[in-house]
């Protein structure tokens, strides 16, 4: 297990590229605005921050970030034994989840996507960044490249409503620290609110697919 340990790790080991940084921002200012005196719980997946991270963009006093990880570090509150099993968070408990060049690292990332929306408050909102290009850089692996269609795939796998799923195809004029070159896809989605029989329905759908879905090593 070690090697899924530290899958989660490589993003904060790397520096956190401008373009990055200012997607998560327009993703704060568009759907987070106005919701600064609300008690948000905000949880970022592979948070540790060695040249930089997403807690100042989160920072309201109101708000409550956490930073999850595999390894104890700085801007690192929870930390994990297991990438694909979150048993220490509460299920429906988190308001906002967001992600930023950590997916592509993750070898069995759809199950962890699982984890993303059983935590997830209903109506809560999800941020997640991933790459659809550049070279390729393993910590200790290097798996995936994402394209629109295929972060709105993974959205409605896991049962999300998918609000927007883009990739920056073309160069914004990052130059100083060549972020262009990873042409970020953003994936913003939701948990619907389900009641009755429905929501009880997704309950058992989602626990037979992370059954078939969980690794076996």
């Amino acid at each position: 297990m070690l090697l899924a340990y530290d899958l989660l790790n490589f993003k904060r080991l790397t520096i956190v590229h401008q373009s990055s940084i200012d997607k998560m921002q327009d993703f704060r200012d568009r759907y987070l605005s106005g919701k600064e005196k609300q008690q948000l719980k905000i949880l970022d997946i592979g948070s540790m921050s060695v040249n930089g991270s997403y807690k100042p963009i989160f920072a309201d006093t109101s708000w409550h970030y956490q930073g999850l990880d595999m390894a104890a570090g700085p801007n690192v509150d929870i930390c994990l034994d297991n990438p694909y099993d979150w048993h220490s968070l509460a299920s429906d408990s988190q308001d906002v989840i967001i992600s930023g060049q950590a997916l592509e690292h993750v070898e069995f990332f759809w199950v962890t996507m699982l984890e993303i929306e059983r935590v997830m408050k209903p109506g809560g909102l999800c941020c997640i960044i991933v790459p659809s290009s550049g070279p390729q850089h393993r910590y200790p692996v290097d798996c995936w490249r994402f394209y629109p269609d295929g972060v709105r795939a993974l959205g409605r796998y896991v049962g999300l409503e998918v609000l927007e799923a883009e990739t920056q195809w073309k160069p914004q004029g990052y130059t100083q620290d060549a972020s262009d070159l990873w042409k970020d896809t953003v994936l913003i989605a939701k948990k619907p609110v389900l009641t009755g029989l429905i929501r009880y329905k997704s309950m058992i759908k989602k626990r037979l697919l992370r059954r078939l879905a969980e690794p076996r090593f």
